[in-house]
């Protein structure tokens, strides 16, 4: 089977050829050479920046022979709008960053808790801001300094979110889930997503890993962050549409509101004069948690394998991570 694999993934091709496969390597910026146009799958990022939107909406127009879809990004929302026909099986990539977003969740919450934004400007200048160190309570009224018993809302409890809990809960965080159903998950109390203005007037970290959907959309509203403590932390390694970026910075700038470190922000890539990037107290960093895949090959194969074994129009049964449409 020939298996179209996206040049920028980082994955090794040799594995998916032992196992008896034709693999081309192919850029997502670019359109598909017409010679490798009859690949039965594909493997991609799908996503939409650099022109590389367009570039996959035009795919279902001549990958006429395609059968299943592999997307590496947690998210396939990119891939299920451009288009492709019901036949086409699309896997996510679920599971593939779990350890490392919520590991950069987890470096963007001590980032802010632990004040390096302003420690690394104070170094830039050559300043010693006794302001950050010496003396200080555990507990500061007013910023969270420290996870150790900070009441953590993990907003978004999928894979991701439930690793990221995991890490939190292990640095001493209370840590509480928000999906759309309330429950245990995990060994951890999800509340729905109806509960959350009770619960964040309590909140001392909320960590946002939402996806980008219509339902998401601005979840994190002026009027919801307004409810947020003073002291609390706000980091987001979802998508930045989910939250209200303008009233974030102004919460930020009058003081409302301790810290937050974006991975995400709307739009991608942040313009070079968006006031953003001068906002106090924020650690920024440009969409960095992700992009690393763990366990891809695995799945590449055994997914493939089963592809393979299908006769051209049955259903494809038993794909791992397999994204319902």
């Amino acid at each position: 089977m020939k298996i179209l694999l996206t040049s920028s993934g980082y994955i090794e091709p040799a594995p998916i050829r032992d196992a008896g496969h034709e693999v081309v390597l192919f850029d997502e910026g670019r359109p598909v050479p017409p010679e490798h146009r009859d690949a039965e799958a594909m493997v991609l990022w799908g996503g939409g920046g650099s022109g590389h939107g367009a570039v996959l909406r035009e795919m279902p127009g001549y990958l006429t022979h395609l059968r299943w879809i592999q997307t590496l990004a947690a998210g396939p929302d990119n891939v299920l709008a451009a288009g492709f026909p019901s036949s086409v099986a699309i896997t996510s990539g679920r599971h593939f960053h779990d350890a490392t977003v919520s590991e950069h969740a987890l470096a963007l919450t001590l980032g802010c808790l632990r004040r390096l934004p302003q420690a690394v400007r104070s170094a830039d200048r050559h300043v010693w801001d006794r302001d950050l160190g010496g003396a200080k309570p555990v507990h500061d009224p007013k910023r969270l300094t420290t996870l150790l018993d900070a009441r953590a809302l993990v907003w978004g409890f999928g894979a991701i979110g439930q690793a990221t809990a995991r890490l939190l809960s292990a640095f001493g965080a209370q840590v509480r889930g928000v999906a759309h159903s309330a429950g245990e998950r995990a060994g951890f109390e999800v509340l729905a997503v109806e509960q959350i203005e009770q619960a964040l007037p309590d909140t001392d970290l909320l960590v946002m890993v939402l996806p980008s959907a219509p339902d998401t959309a601005g979840a994190l509203s002026r009027e919801r962050l307004a409810l947020l403590p003073s002291r609390a932390v706000v980091v987001n390694v979802g998508r930045g549409t989910t939250v209200d970026q303008e009233a974030l910075e102004e919460a930020l700038r009058e003081g409302r509101l301790a810290a937050a470190g974006l991975d995400v922000t709307d739009p991608e890539p942040l313009p070079a004069t968006s006031t953003l990037w001068s906002a106090p107290n924020l650690l920024l960093t440009p969409h960095a948690a992700g992009g690393r895949v763990v366990g891809a090959t695995q799945r590449i194969i055994a997914n493939a394998a089963i592809v393979q074994a299908t006769p051209a129009g049955a259903p494809l049964m038993g794909l791992e991570a397999l994204v319902t449409r």
